[in-house]
Formats: structure tokens, C-alpha cells, sequence
């Protein structure tokens, strides 16, 4: 199968940089599309999602702040980078910290701007699957069971301090809700929060990420850039999967948790790095000490506090607090107030076994949410939705009489299936197709693929 071609949205209100740009990323082999307004971006973005965004900062109307907030908000996930002149770089830098991605500054050369596409592009499929988190995060690191008040109670002390904190556990225990929790209950709540998902980038670029680089370090680096160190000065770092870094980062983090020193890549001056570091990993790092796969020494200096996430199959009892909040703040979100679960219901909920913990359960009660018929969700909904079958996730087998016709049926059958539950989904998110992946629970490429597939474009 052909992997399908990225697709960037560029925003400027030049039309005669969007079609350079335009230009530019159709050599790279990357599909691009121009627009000359903020509105009309989110407009686009709502009719065909993109994989990033190249916006200007400094647009008449809607400026690209603006529309980075929305692009948040709206499309979380999509990378959004931004175009500045060179007495914007500060409020470029201020973007970053709001969940830029980069920047690039205005003229800029061609190697660079593909150079910090690619590494947008790079980390944008792991971001898109993960679901937005409501602030403050320090609001809902919250549990009834014994388990959860214990982590609570772990967090609120380490947050009071400065050590560095290893967050365990499973994908979806909400990690990154307890690293957002230490820093807004700790005393540089004022400074940023920044994230590095240390498995979402290769080395190269990890170590641009982290740490920036100074002009002329590879090619395409034509002017100094900071990295998320540099950018959480005052703050706190969150170093998200940082199980998954190999041996050759490993070294250098050893030192910057050590030493609280770091230089840019291609640089010679040695910066101090005044950042409270939280990690988080979901791997069994004493075993990859044991395979030669993670270093020991990196393991005791990130272990300082170690505070492990139970998984939710082990605290059923706070299935239903959970599940009651996600229910109020998603039926708010997706204009049904009054959506509200009955007792079969959650009585249905904390049976189930939920493999991918919190963050399965949020993104069904968000899908429960919007696909229901009324405001009243019962033990019926529930079943419905826990038995319907998502878009690929039927399995294709031959028919009783094992004839080709028979096969022709079933794949029919399939189809039909498939196109009514994406008419589904976007009917209930009013034909934003970003909401209407998640509610489908696939990538907004698939469901675009899904689309043209089925002829629905």
C-alpha cells in the first residue's frame, strides 16, 4: 500500500509567499494548500484536515496567535508553525511556549523551512492521538479509590519541592494530567509547562528539539533557534516517553539532569538550564537496564520521586466519578448540556475491562455523547455503542457457500456498514471531521482516506 502524501496548510496574507511555499513543499513530495486569512484556515482545516500548519504571525484580522489557539482548541494535534520577521522573534518564542511548534524567520531558506516541516510532520501522528487535556490539570488528577488518593498525595508533596519526578505507568493513566498537576501545584506554576515526547522524533532531531542549535549546524539551520530546554527556563520540563530514548540521548540527558548544563547543537557556549524536570515512561525500565537498553545511572537520577499510576482495571471504584465528569464536560463541550448517565449505565461501564485506562474511557463517553439520540444515557446506549463496529475493524471472511459472489456480498455489507457510521459521526459533529475521527476513534488522515473511498467527498 502507498503511504499517502502529507498535507500542510500554509496561511499568509500574501498570496505570493503561500504559492512559493506551496511550491517549495510539492518538491518535497508534500501536498500543500494556500489560504490568506485565519478564517479561512479554520474554515479549510474543518473541510480537509491537514497533517501541519505554516502560518504568518502577523496577519490583518485573525493574527496567527489567534489562530494557533484556535487550532489547539479546534484540531489538537495538528503542529502548527509559525512565519516571523525579525522584530517578531519574541512574540515567535511566546508562541512556542502557547504549543508552537517552531518558527521560521522571514527570508528564510529552503532547506530550513523543509528541515522544520519535516520535523513538525515527524511528531504529528503521535500528538494527534492524544485527546486534549481540560486545565487545570491539577482539578482533575482525582480518584475516590485508596490507590488514586495515595498518588494524589505523592504528587501534592513532590510538587512542593524541586527533585525530579518519574511518572509509571500504563499509556492512558494520565501522566501527562499528573506532570500538568506537580507543575501547577508547584512554586513555578508561574513559569511554562513544556512537553517533549521523547519517542515521537529521532535522535537528530530529538536533540535539535531539546536543546536548539546555533546557525550553521546541519544544513538548513540559517539563524539561531531555542530549544524546549531554553523555553522552559523558570518552568518545568515534562520528558513524555522517555523510555523510548536511545543510548546516544540518554548521555546527554544524564548530563543535563546532572549538571543542569546543555550547550546547542553546534554551539560552544554552555548554558544553565533553571528547569524542574518530570519524566514519564510506560516501559519496564529495570528490565532495559538489565537488556543494556537504558542506562542505570539516567534511571537513578530520573527516579528521584518515583510515582506510579495505577491502571483503571485495578480501581473500578472510580469508573463512575470519572465517567460522570467526562459525560458533564463533553456533553457541555459538544453542545448536549443535559447529557447525563443513568444507573444501568455506569453499572455497564465499570464491568468492562477499559485496556487503554482513563483515555479510553473519555474517548467513549465522548462518542457515547454525541451519537446518542437523547440526553438520557442509559444501560442501551452503552451496549450499543461497546458492540458497534468501527470503520476497518470488521473482519472480511468468505461466505457459507465460499463463492466469490458471496465475498462480493459481504464486502458490500461492510461497506454500507462503514459508510453509515462516518455519516453517523459527522452528522453529530456538525461536519467537523477532526471531532468526527475521534468520535470514530481513528487519525484524521484515515478518516479522509475513509471519505474518499466511500465517495463521500
Amino acid at each position: 500500500m502507498v503511504e499517502p502524501r502529507p498535507i500542510v496548510l500554509v496561511v499568509d496574507d500574501d498570496p505570493a509567499l503561500g504559492k512559493v511555499v506551496v511550491a517549495l513543499l510539492a518538491q518535497d513530495g508534500i501536498d500543500a494548500r494556500a489560504v490568506r486569512s485565519g478564517p479561512a484556515a479554520l474554515e479549510s482545516l474543518a473541510e480537509r484536515p491537514a497533517d501541519a500548519v505554516i502560518t504568518d504571525l502577523r496577519m490583518p484580522g485573525m493574527d496567527g496567535m489567534e489562530l494557533l489557539g484556535k487550532i489547539i482548541t479546534e484540531h489538537p494535534g495538528t503542529p502548527v508553525i509559525m512565519f516571523t520577521a525579525h522584530g517578531t522573534v519574541p512574540l515567535a518564542v511566546e508562541a512556542m511556549k502557547r504549543g508552537a511548534a517552531e518558527f521560521v524567520l522571514k527570508p528564510f531558506a529552503r532547506e530550513e523551512l523543509l528541515f522544520v516541516v519535516r520535523k513538525a510532520l515527524a511528531g504529528a501522528a503521535h500528538a494527534e492521538s492524544r485527546p486534549p487535556e481540560a486545565a487545570p490539570a491539577a482539578g482533575r488528577f482525582t480518584g475516590a479509590s485508596a490507590a488514586m488518593r495515595e498518588c494524589q498525595s505523592l504528587v501534592t508533596r513532590a510538587a512542593a519541592g524541586t527533585a525530579t519526578v518519574l511518572l509509571r505507568g500504563e499509556s492512558g493513566t494520565g501522566k501527562e494530567v499528573a506532570a500538568r498537576s506537580i507543575h501547577e501545584q508547584s512554586p513555578r506554576r508561574k513559569g511554562p509547562f513544556v512537553r517533549v515526547h521523547c519517542a515521537a522524533l529521532p535522535d537528530a532531531l530529538l536533540e535539535s528539539e531539546l536543546f536548539g542549535y546555533e546557525k550553521g549546524a546541519f544544513t538548513g539551520a540559517v539563524q539561531r533557534k531555542p530549544g524546549r530546554v531554553e523555553l522552559s527556563q523558570g518552568g518545568t520540563l515534562f520528558l513524555d516517553e522517555i523510555g523510548d530514548t536511545t543510548l546516544s540521548v540518554q548521555v546527554k540527558l544524564l548530563r543535563l539532569l546532572q549538571e543542569k548544563e546543555y550547550e546547542r547543537l553546534g554551539g560552544v557556549e554552555t548554558l544553565k538550564a533553571d528547569v524542574r524536570f518530570v519524566a514519564a515512561t510506560n516501559r519496564d525500565l529495570e528490565a532495559m537496564i538489565k537488556a543494556g537498553t537504558f542506562r542505570e545511572d539516567l534511571f537513578y537520577r530520573l527516579s528521584v520521586v518515583p510515582i506510579g499510576l495505577p491502571p483503571l482495571r485495578d480501581r473500578p471504584e472510580d469508573i463512575a466519578p470519572l465517567a460522570t465528569r467526562f459525560c458533564a464536560e463533553l456533553g457541555a463541550a459538544n453542545g448536549r448540556p443535559g447529557a447525563a448517565l443513568d444507573a444501568g449505565a455506569i453499572a455497564v461501564l465499570e464491568a468492562q475491562s477499559w485496556p487503554g485506562n482513563v483515555r479510553q474511557l473519555q474517548n467513549f463517553i465522548e462518542r457515547l455523547v454525541v451519537l446518542a439520540e437523547g440526553d438520557a444515557l442509559g444501560e442501551g446506549e452503552v451496549q450499543r455503542e461497546l458492540a458497534r463496529k468501527l470503520p476497518g475493524s470488521a473482519p472480511v471472511a468468505k461466505s457459507e457457500s465460499g463463492t466469490e459472489s458471496g465475498s462480493r456480498l459481504l464486502e458490500d455489507s461492510r461497506r454500507d456498514a462503514e459508510r453509515a457510521a462516518v455519516q453517523t459521526a459527522l452528522t453529530r459533529a456538525k461536519g467537523n471531521r477532526t471531532l468526527a475521527a475521534r468520535l470514530l476513534g481513528i487519525s484524521r488522515r484515515t478518516l479522509y482516506n475513509k471519505l474518499e473511498e466511500l465517495r463521500l467527498v
